[in-house]
């Protein structure tokens, strides 16, 4: 995987994200909205595990690609058990405290990247 793909393939993902901001400002085109949000994810999550598998080849000791990966399967699943949680039970009239609590996620996670 060379550097012109996995910056060409961010850059896709990034247009996604704009896309789905685009799509969510509107009831009528949410659906859309939420397609583009979850294409733009998974393609920014498989390009970063194939750079840290080239990343991690090169660079790391035996298994430094694997632990690497680990790393962001955990996240993954730490995250998505949360974040599924919290959805499942918190109504539609309390939605504003799960944007809440979703933002309160991001900056902790702005933290351990710190």
């Amino acid at each position: 995987m060379s550097m012109n793909l996995v910056t060409s393939l961010y850059l896709i993902a990034s247009v996604c994200f704009i896309q789905a901001l685009k799509g969510l400002s509107h009831p009528t085109t949410s659906r859309r909205g939420n397609l583009f949000g979850m294409l733009g994810m998974g393609l920014a999550i498989l390009t970063t595990i194939g750079l840290i598998y080239k990343l991690g080849a090169l660079s790391f000791a035996q298994g430094g690609a694997q632990v690497g990966i680990v790393y962001v399967i955990v996240g993954l699943l730490i995250g998505g058990t949360a974040g599924s949680i919290m959805a499942k039970r918190v109504e539609m009239t309390k939605m504003p405290e799960l944007v809440a609590f979703m933002h309160s996620m991001i900056g902790l996670a702005a933290v351990f990247i710190a």
